[in-house]
């Protein structure tokens, strides 16, 4: 059964960091794209970023560029997020999805496959 379990969400004060794990099980992520999105209290869910399958390029929501970064192993299974230089307005319950196509979006309507998503929030 396809799956994608995230990790790795906290309290955390503002300018500090966090890194984001979306481990997949019952299909290897090589021929997948994955995109990370967030949904706060009272907002639509957006797009945070998002990395192709076989080109492994990259896109970012202009809200989050220079202070996160997307990467993939495909060995663990595994694609994370960094976040640096964390805001308040960071603060959301974080999915990420999956879909085997080979450029990824920031569309969440283009994706099949959702985690639970985890819970970060920033404040002091």
């Amino acid at each position: 059964q396809l799956q994608l379990v995230e990790s790795g969400g906290d309290l955390v004060e503002p300018g500090g960091s966090l890194r984001l794990s979306c481990e997949a099980s019952g299909f290897t992520l090589d021929f997948y794209a994955i995109g990370w999105f967030r949904q706060a209290p009272g907002k639509e869910r957006e797009g945070v970023s998002c990395i192709s399958s076989m080109s492994g390029s990259t896109h970012y929501a202009d809200s989050v560029k220079g202070r996160f970064t997307i990467s993939r192993d495909n060995a663990k299974n595994t694609v994370y997020l960094q976040m640096n230089s964390l805001k308040p307005e960071d603060t959301a319950v974080y999915y990420c999805a999956a879909e085997p196509m080979g450029e990824a979006t920031l569309i969440a309507a283009a994706y099949d496959y959702w985690g639970r998503g985890t819970q970060v929030t920033v404040s002091s």
